[in-house]
């Protein structure tokens, strides 16, 4: 090498060093946004874990999401491989994640099942409600901009809030889930995981009706997403839950909208003022999990891993744009 060159390289590893430096010192640099976990935020009679996600620089006002995992799962891995996280960041809006604890279940599902954990103001139902209410004072988040969504037992306690506290959620999504009430229709949590409950829309829309005493509404909408090769949540549970909440919000069991999404169907149910209340995504081919689509791409998010399935659709980002959140 010439002398020149030599002078040359050093003179550009200088200029980079020095830029490094300026950047690590410039006031007011914060580092990146990470997972937080928060204490004392109510009586927690479900002893669950609260942790949360907060965009470095969100302003006051923004969108809140409630997001529940699955069994074998937590709030971090959960949240990270569904997309969640990454929206957030990208979209503008905090992430509450409860976490499930193997003192209350030892395969650290949420006891979607137990009447004393889905019931308004008792056991897990009422924890997550205070965490929601917690996030919203802290961030002086938008109270009307609250959405909540889980994958699997998650999906089903999804189901259990805007039921049992439907006055604090906009809008549900469901991934792999179950209807409210499920299990005590069914007569077990397993009969319902595997063949489904006999109700009709009416029964299935009483039980939400029952969850929040004298509530006139509104009611949250709901999207679902299950995949059609499902054996561990049957796609049956998809057809209760899209009758459960199309009674209860006064609509019919006939799809309006019809279409494919990512080459995948996708229906929509209007009530009479012609809003779309249920929305439902029927991932042909796909087993139990969340679906995600791994990439930079506009639409894609996600990380694939155990129940996080790369299959060209990232549930989250479908969500979330139904929601309006990006």
């Amino acid at each position: 090498m010439t002398q020149t060159g030599s002078v040359r390289r050093i003179t550009v590893l200088a200029a980079f060093l020095v830029a490094l430096i300026a950047s690590l010192l410039t006031p007011g640099r914060a580092a990146a946004a990470s997972l937080q976990e928060v204490t004392g935020f109510g009586t927690n009679p479900g002893a669950l874990k609260m942790f949360r996600y907060v965009p470095d620089g969100l302003p006051a006002g923004r969108p809140v999401v409630v997001v529940l995992h699955g069994c074998t799962q937590n709030a971090a891995g959960y949240g990270g491989g569904s997309g969640w996280l990454q929206l957030a960041d990208r979209w503008g809006f905090s992430v509450v994640l409860p976490q499930q604890q193997s003192a209350n279940n030892a395969t650290s599902c949420f006891n979607w099942f137990q009447s004393g954990d889905t019931a308004r103001g008792q056991g897990e139902a009422a924890s997550i409600a205070q965490m929601t209410d917690r996030q919203l004072a802290d961030v002086s988040g938008d109270p009307a901009r609250v959405y909540v969504t889980g994958l699997s037992a998650g999906g089903a306690m999804t189901a259990v809030m805007m039921a049992a506290y439907p006055e604090r959620f906009a809008a549900g999504g469901v991934v792999a889930g179950l209807p409210y009430g499920c299990a005590q229709a069914a007569g077990s949590p397993y009969v319902c995981m595997y063949v489904g409950a006999t109700q009709s829309p009416q029964q299935w829309g009483d039980r939400v009706r029952a969850a929040r005493p004298g509530y006139a509404g509104p009611w949250p909408t709901l999207a679902v997403v299950h995949g059609t090769a499902d054996y561990t949540v049957r796609p049956v549970n998809m057809t209760d839950l899209t009758e459960q909440w199309t009674d209860v919000h006064g609509a019919d069991g006939t799809a309006d909208v019809s279409d494919t999404v990512a080459g995948y169907p996708h229906q929509v149910f209007r009530d009479p003022a012609g809003r779309a209340v249920v929305e439902t995504y029927s991932v042909t081919g796909m087993g139990h999990g969340q679906p995600v689509d791994p990439g930079s791409g506009a639409e894609q998010c996600g990380t694939a891993g155990a129940y996080a399935l790369d299959v060209n659709l990232c549930a989250a980002y479908r969500l979330g744009r139904g929601w309006g959140l990006g």
